[in-house]
């Protein structure tokens, strides 16, 4: 179909944000949106706050069990966080998630 963009998670290379937390980009858009899957290790959390800028950060729990700072977020969950809000991602069980910038 003309305009489709196909990618694999398992062909998408891998950067290693901070220790045990991975990302794998799968798309980018022309005006700044993308889209990945972030890996996180058991036991590991995000060095620093994670500000969601310049627009919001959409993120659907794919495995394990995601914690944003306050609370825990099981497989099957989706989360909205708009532009300027924040948080310090973590796991004690693994995580994998899709992460969707709709802006950037």
């Amino acid at each position: 179909m003309p305009g489709y963009v196909w990618s694999s998670v398992q062909d998408a290379p891998v950067n290693e944000l901070f220790p045990g937390i991975r990302q794998r980009p799968l798309w980018n858009g022309d005006n700044g949106a993308h889209a990945q899957v972030l890996e996180m290790d058991p036991n590991t959390c995000w060095q620093g706050v994670d500000v969601h800028e310049p627009g919001p950060e959409e993120v659907f729990v794919v495995s394990g069990v995601f914690n944003d700072g306050h609370r825990d977020y099981p497989p099957g969950s989706f989360i909205h966080a708009p532009a300027g809000s924040s948080h310090v991602p973590q796991t004690t069980t693994g995580c994998t998630l899709f992460v969707f910038y709709p802006e950037g």
